[in-house]
C-alpha cells in the first residue's frame, strides 16, 4: 500500500519548470530513494510534499488523503518529518534541547497550558525529555546531550538532526542528502541506521542522495528524475541498467563526459560499480 502517492505533479516558477507531470508511489514501510543530476527537481519534490511549495497542478496524497493546500505545520502533524541538505540546528541550544524541539513540533499541549504549567503539560514535558534522550542513544550520541549544537563536529550535527526528526515520531521520514559531508565509516553507520528506522521503528524512509553506493545499498526502489521529469523507476539493479539514467548522468554519445567519474569503457562507475558491489555482496552472503 502506498503511503505517499504523487500524481501528475507540476511546479512552475513564472516560466521556469521545476517539476513536470511527475508520478510515483512510496510504499508503506519501504526505503525509497529519489536521485538525479543537480537541478533535476528532487528537493522541489520534497518541498511540495511538505507544503513549503504550492504545486502548480497535480496531486499528493498521504494514505489516500490529499496534502494539496495544507500548510507545513498541518503536514507535520500528519506524520511527515524532513531533514534538509544543510544542517539546520539551533546553534546556541544544547543537543538535547534541539532534539526536544522535534517533539514539541507535534505536542498535544496548548501554549496556555505550557505557560500555566498544567499537570498534563508537565507530564508531557517529562515524556519528551525522556524520549529525546532515547533518540540520542538511538543515533549514537547520548554523551553529547549537554553540549551546544555549534560545538559539535559536522557528523554529530547530522546525528542531532536525525534524532530531532525521530523525536517527532514520523510515519514518513524524508531525508535530504543525509550522507553529505560524512566519511566512509559514517556512511556505513548511516546505512544501518536507515534500515533500523524501517525495521525497528516501522517508519517509511524516502531519501534524496547523490552517493550512489549508499543509494544502491539501502534502497528497495529508486526513482530517477532529470529536468523535472521522471525518467526511470525500479529496483537499484533495474535503474543502473536503464539507458535513460546512464545518459542523464553521462550524456549521450555526442556529449562530453566532463566531471563524471567513468571507467575505462566510459561507463558511470559511480552508478554501475555500486550496484555490482551490492550484487556481489549478496552472492557472497548466499554462499
Amino acid at each position: 500500500m502506498a503511503i505517499i502517492r504523487v500524481s501528475e505533479l507540476s511546479l512552475r516558477f513564472s516560466g521556469i519548470v521545476a517539476i513536470e507531470n511527475l508520478s510515483f508511489d512510496v510504499e508503506e514501510q519501504s526505503i525509497t530513494s529519489l536521485i538525479g543530476p543537480n537541478g533535476a527537481g528532487k528537493t522541489s519534490v520534497f518541498n511540495c510534499i511538505t507544503g513549503f511549495y504550492k504545486a502548480t497542478s497535480g496531486e499528493i496524497a498521504l494514505s489516500g488523503a490529499s496534502l494539496i493546500g495544507l500548510k507545513p505545520y498541518m503536514i507535520t502533524n500528519k506524520g511527515i518529518i524532513r531533514t534538509f541538505q544543510n544542517v539546520r540546528l539551533f546553534r546556541n541550544m544544547t543537543v538535547l534541547e534541539n532534539v526536544m524541539s522535534g517533539a514539541h513540533s507535534v505536542s498535544r499541549q496548548s501554549v496556555l497550558g505550557a505557560l500555566l504549567r498544567h499537570p498534563a503539560a508537565r507530564r508531557e514535558e517529562r515524556d519528551i525529555h525522556a524520549y529525546a534522550q532515547h533518540c540520542l542513544e538511538y543515533v549514537g550520541i547520548p554523551d553529547k546531550k549537554d553540549e551546544l549544537a555549534k560545538n559539535l563536529s559536522y557528523g554529530d550535527q547530522r546525528r542531532t538532526e536525525w534524532a530531532r526528526a525521530l523525536a517527532a515520531k514520523p510515519k514518513l521520514l524524508l531525508l535530504d542528502e543525509p550522507a553529505a559531508g560524512l566519511n566512509r565509516e559514517e556512511k556505513e553507520k548511516l546505512v544501518e541506521l536507515i534500515r533500523s528506522f524501517r525495521d525497528d521503528l516501522g517508519m517509511t524512509v524516502f531519501l534524496i542522495e547523490h552517493d550512489m553506493e549508499l543509494v544502491m545499498k539501502v534502497s528497495e526502489k529508486v526513482v530517477v528524475m532529470n529536468f523535472g521529469s521522471k525518467i526511470a523507476e525500479g529496483t537499484p539493479y533495474e535503474v543502473q541498467n536503464n539507458q535513460f539514467v546512464i545518459e542523464a548522468y553521462l550524456g549521450s554519445d555526442e556529449d562530453e563526459n566532463d566531471g563524471v567519474e567513468c571507467d575505462d569503457n566510459g561507463k558511470n562507475s559511480g552508478i554501475i560499480n555500486s550496484v555490482n558491489n551490492k550484487e556481489n555482496n549478496n552472492e557472497g552472503t548466499a554462499q
